[in-house]
């Protein structure tokens, strides 16, 4: 699924944001559309878009270009750091999923590569789910439920996690997070991806 469609201001100004710094990324390195597009398994008019700010972009489509740009998903949609430290607000954060039923998953920080690790607060309403494919070799996952239930499958296994459970898994293999109960669900996710940048 992807993220809430261009209704407002401060989604349109995130989607050309996020363009630019892809934009940034890729002349830094000399490439062109065709070399950014390849490494990222992307269709060179998806990164076209991309980079006008006139798509809204899923957040698989997100980390396929930050892994090929070796940046993060954070240092495509955070504002550069100037600081040493960034502090995010409640209510902050930046919404990268949207669910069907008003559902959202917010990146609330990261640290900068090579090894970058993600804050998300995601709140999922019943019947909404958000199919992960594979991320980068040696990425880990760990998410704890702050209200209500979860069922998180990770490869082949299914796990039922229920209010103050925690789940720690692999994040280079398949995975989704999906509320089948009948109350909204809310839970923490940290994700770990190692070397970053190290190979680009």
């Amino acid at each position: 699924m992807q993220y809430s469609a261009f209704v407002d201001a401060p989604t349109e100004l995130l989607a050309r944001a996020i363009g630019a710094r892809v934009k940034h990324e890729r002349l830094a390195r000399q490439w062109t559309l065709d070399q950014l597009a390849a490494n990222a398994q992307l269709s060179r008019r998806m990164l076209v878009n991309v980079e006008q700010g006139t798509v809204n972009p899923s957040v698989g489509t997100l980390l396929r270009l930050s892994d090929a740009l070796g940046v993060g998903l954070p240092a495509l949609v955070e504002p550069p750091r100037s600081k040493p430290a960034k502090l995010t607000r409640k209510g902050g954060g930046t919404t990268l999923w949207s669910g069907e039923h008003g559902g959202t998953g917010v990146l609330l920080g990261g640290t900068r590569s090579p090894n970058v690790v993600e804050l998300w607060d995601w709140r999922m309403n019943p019947g909404e789910e958000h199919h992960i494919d594979p991320h980068s070799a040696g990425t880990e996952e760990l998410l704890q439920v702050i209200a209500g239930q979860l069922t998180v499958q990770v490869g082949a296994e299914t796990y039922e996690l229920n209010e103050s459970d925690a789940l720690c898994f692999a994040g280079d293999i398949f995975h989704s997070y999906a509320n089948a109960s009948a109350a909204p669900a809310r839970f923490s996710l940290a994700v770990y991806e190692p070397g970053v940048g190290e190979d680009s």
